[in-house]
């Protein structure tokens, strides 16, 4: 579940737990984890160590890619592999690495799929820039302690649906078509989210900012006035 973490309110936690409780849960939303590793996650107890099982994905997309194989094999790789890193608690010293690697082997799958199967470039490039910017966005609200809804990496397919989607489009000779469904589908998703999202909290912040200068500018009488006036009501 990527939600932003909540903590106890029976006790103060644990500073140092609480770091790593919020470690785990940015690099959880950065991963960009879709539905079908939600569902199979639970179930693989602690998974495998993150940042040497893909830094053994990327290095086998490329050797597939430089044996001139089908890159459909490196998405069977990159799932069957990378899917069981998730159950990870994400707190070795080096799992910041884990979400550029696996966005990176993400993006380079996708150009060698459409590369391979003549998509235009110019697709694979608003694709990958529509995911791209969905990572930004991401990244940049949790650095505020915003953090987007659950629904949003549901809804965003993950990085694993995505792949399979693309590989099954090229599998089945459609992948211009499934290229330009799959882009359009996701930029008004995640566009239409953001822009919302923002929105609603610009409102929010305005509409704060306007009380504090209205309890500012209330001279003390008045002020004193509205909290008598509050008690008696109570």
């Amino acid at each position: 579940m990527i939600t932003q973490p909540q903590a106890s309110a029976a006790a103060a936690p644990d500073p140092d737990e609480e770091r790593r409780r919020i470690q785990t849960a940015r690099l959880l939303a950065y991963r960009d984890d879709g539905p079908l590793v939600h569902a199979v996650a639970p179930r693989l107890g602690k998974g495998l160590p993150p940042v040497a099982t893909l830094l053994v994905t990327l290095l086998a997309t490329i050797a597939v890619a430089l044996a001139g194989l089908s890159p459909l094999i490196s998405v069977a790789i990159m799932v069957v592999l990378v899917l069981p890193t998730a159950a990870s608690d994400h707190l070795g010293r080096l799992d910041w690495l884990v979400p550029p690697i696996l966005r990176g082997t993400e993006f380079l799958a996708v150009i060698l799929i459409g590369l391979s199967h003549d998509a235009p470039k110019w697709l694979l490039f608003v694709l990958l820039y529509v995911v791209g910017y969905h990572t930004y966005d991401t990244v940049y609200r949790t650095r505020q302690s915003i953090w987007p809804p659950t629904w949003v990496f549901m809804a965003g397919l993950g990085w694993e649906v995505r792949l399979l989607i693309i590989a099954a489009g090229a599998a089945l000779g459609v992948l211009t078509p499934v290229l330009y469904a799959l882009t359009a589908y996701l930029l008004v998703l995640f566009a239409v989210e953001s822009v919302t999202s923002w929105v609603r909290l610009d409102k929010a912040s305005a509409q704060a900012s306007a009380d504090a200068e209205q309890d500012l500018e209330a001279s003390p009488e008045d002020a004193l006035e509205q909290a008598t006036g509050e008690a008696e009501k109570a």
